[in-house]
C-alpha cells in the first residue's frame, strides 16, 4: 500500500432507517463469507462486519493505486463503489425487488473522517437504540476479532478499531455515559419478576415488533426466558425472532389462547385498543392461574377496562416509566459532554490513521538506534568503572532522552511527508 494511499468506507443500515423487524432481510448468515465477498470488490483489500440486533454495517478499506485522490466524494468514484457494494450486498440476501430499488436510498454511506467519528460514537453508545448501553463494546470487539481470525481485517481496519475502542473505554469513564443504564425493557421484566416471578415455565408473550419490543426481547433473552412472539404479520414476527429471539406465532386467534399466557409484554404503536375487554373476557375467566399484563405502548394498547376481569393484573408504561425516564435523563444529560470528548478526538484519530505507513520506519528507526544507544552504554559505563545503581539508572535516562530527541525531528519529517 503506497503511504497513506486507501480509503476507508462505511456503509450501514441501522435502526434509525430501517424497522427491527426488516434488519434481518439485510443481515448476512455468514459474516466471515460475506466479508470475503466484499473484498472481492475491485482494490477492496480490508473489510470488517459489524451486524447486531439494531445495525448492520460493513467498513472496506479500498487501496488506491500512489498519485490516485482519496477524496472518496468523487461523484465517479462513489457511484461506482455504491453500485459494487449494492451488487454484492444483495447477492448475499434475501432482499425483495422493493428493498432493491430502493436500497441505494436506504443505504447510509460514509467516508473519510465521518467515518472515524460514527465509528467512536458508536463505541460510546451514542448510536445505541438505548443510549450508553455497554454491549456495543463488546460487539464491536467480538466484530474485529472475528475478522483478524478470518483475515478479512488487516492493518488499517485493525489499527481503527483498537484506537476507537481505546478512546471509547477513555470517555465512557470519564462521562459516565455508560454507568447504571437501565432500558424500558430491564425495567418492566424486572416488574415481572418482582410480581409473578419467572422462569422458564412460565408462558411468555411478546405483542409488538417495534423498538420498544425489541428492548424487552433483548432483557427476555439475556436472562434465558423463552417467549413467543407476535405481530400484525407472521412475516414481521419471523423477522424480529431471527434478529432479537422468540418463537414467532400467528397473530390471528390470539386472543382465543390467552389463556395459555402467564406474562404478556405488549409495546405496539397501535392507534385503537388492541386488546379490550369483550376480547379476552371469556377466556380469562376460566383460567385457573392469574395474567401480568404490562402495556408499554405509545399511545396504550389495552383498554383499562381489561383490569375489572378476575385475575388480571394490567399495569401502564405512565405507572412504571419513571425510573427509566430519570435513568434516561441523567444519560442524555451527558450527551453533550460526550459529544465535544469526541470532536476532540476524531482529529487524533485521523492523524493515527495517516501516519499508519509511517509507524513501521519509525519503529525499525527506534529499534535501531536503541541497540547502538545501549552498546555505547555498556562502553561507556565499564571504562567509568562505575557501580552506583541511582548514577547508572541517571545516565542511563540520559542517553534515552539524547536518543529520542536526535531522532524524533526526522521522524516527525517521516510522518509528514507520508501524511
Amino acid at each position: 500500500m503506497a503511504a497513506g494511499n486507501f480509503r476507508i468506507i462505511n456503509a450501514k443500515f441501522t435502526h434509525k432507517n430501517i424497522p427491527i423487524h426488516k434488519l434481518e432481510k439485510f443481515s448476512f448468515k455468514d459474516i466471515p463469507a460475506a466479508a470475503e465477498e466484499f473484498k472481492k470488490i475491485s482494490d477492496v483489500s480490508e473489510c470488517v462486519i459489524v451486524q447486531t440486533s439494531s445495525r448492520v454495517e460493513i467498513f472496506l478499506i479500498i487501496t488506491l493505486e500512489k498519485g490516485d485522490s482519496p477524496d472518496g466524494r468523487r461523484p465517479e468514484a462513489k457511484g461506482l463503489v455504491l453500485n459494487q457494494i449494492q451488487d454484492t450486498w444483495t447477492s448475499l440476501t434475501e432482499l425483495d425487488q422493493w428493498e432493491i430499488d430502493h436500497f441505494d436510498q436506504t443505504l447510509e454511506i460514509y467516508t473519510g473522517t465521518d467515518v472515524y467519528e460514527n465509528l467512536l460514537r458508536l463505541a460510546c453508545g451514542l448510536d445505541s437504540v438505548v443510549v450508553g448501553k455497554n454491549e456495543i463494546m463488546t460487539e464491536l470487539k467480538t466484530s474485529i476479532a472475528k475478522a483478524k481470525e478470518s483475515k478479512t481485517s488487516g492493518r488499517v481496519l485493525e489499527k481503527l478499531f483498537d484506537t476507537c475502542l481505546r478512546i471509547a473505554t477513555k470517555i465512557r469513564d470519564s462521562s459516565g455515559i455508560g454507568e447504571n443504564v437501565k432500558s424500558l425493557g430491564d425495567v418492566v421484566v424486572k416488574i415481572a419478576e418482582d410480581n409473578v416471578g419467572i422462569d422458564k415455565k412460565k408462558h411468555i408473550l411478546l405483542i409488538g415488533t417495534g423498538e420498544a419490543a425489541a428492548r424487552v426481547a433483548k432483557t427476555l433473552n439475556k436472562k434465558g426466558y423463552p417467549f413467543d412472539v407476535t405481530s400484525m404479520t407472521l412475516e414481521r414476527s419471523t423477522g424480529f425472532s431471527k434478529i432479537l429471539g422468540g418463537t414467532p406465532i400467528e397473530f390471528n386467534g390470539i386472543f382465543e389462547k390467552f389463556d395459555k399466557f402467564d406474562i404478556v409484554f405488549v409495546a405496539t404503536t397501535s392507534d385503537y385498543f388492541l386488546i379490550t375487554y369483550e376480547k379476552i373476557k371469556r377466556v380469562i375467566e376460566n383460567k385457573k392461574t392469574g395474567v401480568l399484563i404490562l402495556d408499554i405502548s405509545e399511545p396504550r394498547a389495552i383498554d383499562e377496562k381489561v383490569s375489572t376481569i378476575s385475575g388480571i393484573k394490567l399495569m401502564f408504561k405512565d405507572q412504571i416509566s419513571e425510573l427509566v425516564e430519570e435513568n434516561e435523563r441523567i444519560r442524555m444529560d451527558k450527551v453533550p459532554e460526550v459529544e465535544k470528548l469526541i470532536s476532540k478526538e476524531v482529529p487524533i484519530i485521523e492523524a493515527t490513521m495517516n501516519r499508519i505507513d509511517a509507524e513501521p520506519i519509525i519503529s525499525d528507526v527506534l529499534v535501531n538506534v536503541d541497540e547502538i544507544r545501549k552498546k555505547e552504554l555498556e562502553k561507556a559505563l565499564e571504562k567509568l568503572g562505575e557501580t552506583d545503581k541511582n548514577k547508572i539508572k541517571i545516565i542511563e535516562e540520559l542517553t534515552k532522552n539524547v536518543a529520542e530527541n536526535i531522532i524524533s525531528a526526522p521522524t516527525k519529517k517521516v510522518t509528514n511527508q507520508k501524511n
